[in-house]
């Protein structure tokens, strides 16, 4: 059984904790388990620390949604999860995408690992890749942007 998670659920969540000035939450609700915390309340952002089911990109995500850039009208893909950036499907594989490559709607971009879990990141338009915005192998917080793609008009 698939589960999705309302990433906007979560942002509130995460703004009450800094509201309240919280260093800690935890919330159960039907098998869905979620902890959030911070090292120091007031002085650092709140981060997600354990998620106990499996984190799916859907159409609601920040992933998916459109994110027009200022500069030359780029589209950004941006992370649906916090955690660790992976341009390849394993260390000894080519990447899924390189800067000038065209892609598809729904091709895979990158892996997001998080809570050891592999999450294929998709493309939600047709476009050439301008820029990566991410190292491979570092942290990624959610809605950071990860790819800069320039739309392909049909």
């Amino acid at each position: 059984m698939k589960s999705k998670i309302d990433y906007k659920e979560i942002i509130k969540l995460i703004n009450l904790l800094e509201e309240k000035n919280l260093a800690e939450f935890e919330l159960e609700v039907e098998g869905f388990r979620i902890k959030i915390a911070r090292e120091k309340p007031g002085l650092s952002p709140p981060t997600t620390s354990e998620i106990s089911l499996p984190v799916q990109a859907t159409p609601e995500t920040p992933a998916t949604q459109p994110k027009v850039g200022e500069k030359n009208n780029l589209h950004y893909i941006t992370s649906p999860m916090v955690g660790t950036f992976y341009r390849a499907p394993n260390p000894s594989a080519p990447p899924f995408v390189e800067i000038g490559d065209t892609v598809k709607k729904n091709q895979t971009l990158c892996i997001i690992e998080a809570m050891k879990l592999m999450n294929e990141i998709e493309s939600d338009i047709d476009g050439t890749i301008e820029e990566i915005l991410v190292e491979n192998g570092k942290p990624v917080e959610f809605g950071q942007k990860l790819f800069a793609l320039k739309p392909i008009k049909s």
